[in-house]
């Protein structure tokens, strides 16, 4: 291969764009809480019976909803390919700084976010009861690092990605140990809620290790029984299921909320002032440290991104196990993802308006350079929800 052809550098780089759900989503959401209102407000009887069906006494964990998210997460773990995190190894400064900001800063930080707009700021409008139960909601959501929609942002800032599935995978490995006690240890330091580490426990256990040994035995047999062009197209398919199942979960926690968000539609703003300034935050260390490490921007992006954004449903199965669909914890949760995206975009953006502060470099795993071109329908936009 001649030199030209490894760097193209007359080729023009590629639009980036989303798809219709991936770009709107923002809206799907609002559309979504009106739906779910209107439910919740017009059959009471039919949303209290979804609200008490739960897999035992107590046990918090609504069957309905752990469904659904069963099939939003199920499809994500398929794409989790952790033979390739050996390939990192040559090049770990980019690994170790999202990791770093991940589990050192960026639950702390919105610990602090929190407690300072919720407990002081905001505590006039909303109560202590609720500053609590809000506190809580954006821990658990920022204590999850997020996951596949990770795979469209690399996408939108040219990021590689082999690089970015090393960034996930690890992320996935380290939720399974550190989630829990840091979430107990945030949430109980920061209000006074209690945190039965049991169900947090249960909820590691049904949400992440559960759907995640299926992906990998699943993946792991599909590529060998029916090849990687199948696999691809099996993960199309399973993508629409996987949008209908994240609306529906979305449907069911606002008409569970009805009366709530009626009665305090003002919070919901409110919840999204911390949740914001997180993101910000999280993604400007991140991006900063990059650079000062001379990362390259194929993985700076990405890694500034996962920095920043959360793992939605398992931070809304979460807050359901431990405090109810019902509650401010789980509403919190949900205002994340519908300030998310647009926040997102917004990072991307600076990131690309910002690429010549970092050198050309090669492919951080790959060895390639120049242009990195998507390589199959995870990160080319298609890959669905976190």
């Amino acid at each position: 291969m001649t030199g030209a052809d490894s760097v193209h550098p007359a080729e023009p780089p590629t639009r980036k764009r989303l798809n219709v759900f991936e770009r709107y989503l923002s809206l799907w959401v609002a559309l979504c809480m009106g739906v779910g209102i209107f439910a919740g407000k017009i059959f009471p009887a039919a949303v209290d019976a979804l609200r008490t069906m739960e897999f035992g006494k107590d046990s918090q964990i609504n069957i309905p909803i752990a469904a659904l998210i069963w099939l939003m997460i199920y499809p994500m773990m398929l794409k989790v390919d952790f033979t390739s995190i050996l390939g990192v190894r040559k090049r770990p400064r980019g690994l170790i700084v999202t990791l770093v900001v991940n589990w050192l800063v960026k639950p702390f930080s919105m610990a602090l976010f929190g407690y300072l707009f919720f407990k002081h700021l905001f505590l006039p409008w909303i109560g202590p009861e609720l500053a609590d139960q809000y506190l809580a909601g954006t821990i658990i959501l920022a204590a999850a690092p997020c996951t596949a929609m990770v795979f469209v942002w690399s996408y939108l800032t040219d990021g590689d990605p082999a690089y970015t599935l090393v960034q996930v995978s690890v992320n996935d490995l380290i939720m399974l140990v550190l989630f829990a006690p840091v979430v107990k240890f945030l949430i109980s330091g920061a209000s006074s809620l209690t945190v039965p580490f049991m169900v947090l426990i249960y909820a590691v256990i049904f949400f992440i290790v559960i759907p995640l040994a299926a992906g990998v035995v699943s993946r792991t047999w599909l590529l060998r029984t029916k090849g990687s062009e199948w696999f691809e197209r099996f993960l199309s398919v399973l993508h629409p299921v996987t949008v209908v199942a994240l609306l529906a979960t979305l449907v069911c926690i606002f008409a569970f909320q009805a009366d709530n968000i009626t009665a305090r539609s003002f919070h919901i703003l409110l919840i999204a002032v911390p949740i914001s300034i997180q993101v910000y935050f999280n993604s400007s260390l991140t991006y900063g440290l990059m650079k000062w490490l001379k990362v390259p921007h194929s993985v700076a992006a990405p890694g500034a991104l996962i920095g920043a954004s959360n793992f939605f449903e398992l931070a809304v199965a979460t807050a359901i196990a431990l405090y109810g669909p019902g509650s401010g914890a789980a509403l919190a949760t949900v205002v994340g993802v519908l300030v998310e995206v647009p926040v997102m975009l917004s990072v991307c953006s600076f990131c690309n308006r910002t690429r010549h502060w970092f050198p050309a470099e090669a492919s951080a795993v790959s060895g390639r350079t120049g242009p990195q071109e998507p390589r199959n329908a995870v990160e080319n936009g298609g890959s669905g929800w976190k």
